[in-house]
């Protein structure tokens, strides 16, 4: 048991620390839980549960960008606040209601379609984009992101901020904090849910919560540092990995 709080720690903190420079820290956090015997979608909310606290701290310091959204006429902040908090209580209700051994199935490919979107989301770019987001489409497309949120998570960020570059928006900073923002609605939705059902395992998800903030913390502080780059190339990799491995799990 204690190579698996060993596990989980490391993993979190990880995950923290790759949150803070590209994102994609599920990836660690999720696969760690269930090594450590967590069933896969317990394994799964309290995953969500853990990383929520480093989310929030980040929403804060990206207050200055969400004030910056909100006050720009071609966003609808608080239509795409309420889809976003909707559309992850249904995700969240949905992972309830999945059988166990189909969600353990249906994992290897959540896990390579978030792969593929953080690997290859940054190669979006909007004077190649054929077609455009108008202000209903933008508000469906972020209700569909909210709701895999919700159920899953994984790329969300790199969703939204396809889904915004779409819609014709160019200000990275302001996206990026919109994005914060909205995800942190999301989560709070499927936190809500997955606390209320019980299927958080708290003990493993505590330490999780303390060593993703801790990483994150430190990720901040080296992200001036260290070639995002690297970060990225190292998330995809871990991504891959995982995904050939709950692919041979499952067969």
């Amino acid at each position: 048991m204690s190579i698996a709080i060993a596990l989980v720690a490391l993993a979190s903190f990880t995950a923290g620390f790759i949150n803070a420079l590209a994102g994609g820290g599920s990836f660690l956090t999720l696969p760690a839980l269930i090594a450590a015997g967590v069933p896969p979608i317990a394994a799964n909310a309290s995953s969500t549960v853990a990383l929520f606290p480093g989310q929030v701290t980040t929403g804060v310091s990206a207050r200055d960008g969400i004030r910056a959204a909100a006050k720009d006429h071609r966003i609808n902040v608080p239509a795409l606040s309420a889809i976003s908090l909707v559309g992850g209580l249904i995700g969240g209700l949905l992972l309830l209601v999945t059988p166990a051994s189909l969600f353990a199935r249906i994992i290897p490919w959540l896990i390579l379609f978030a792969t593929l979107v953080f690997a290859f989301g940054n190669a979006l770019h909007p004077e190649s984009a054929r077609f455009r987001l108008n202000r209903t489409g933008v508000l469906i497309t972020q209700g569909l992101i909210a709701v895999y949120g919700g159920y899953f998570g994984g790329g969300i960020g790199i969703l939204m901020l396809a889904g915004l570059t779409l819609y014709g928006l160019r200000d990275i900073w302001l996206m990026n904090s919109l994005k914060i923002l909205l995800a942190v609605l999301m989560n709070a939705a499927a936190v809500v849910t997955f606390i209320i059902a019980g299927l958080v395992h708290w003990k493993l998800t505590i330490l999780a919560a303390v060593a993703a903030i801790i990483g994150g913390y430190v990720g901040i502080h080296a992200a001036r540092r260290l070639p995002q780059g690297v970060v990225k190339g190292f998330v995809i990799a871990i991504g891959l990995v995982l995904t050939v491995y709950f692919f041979v799990k499952s067969a």
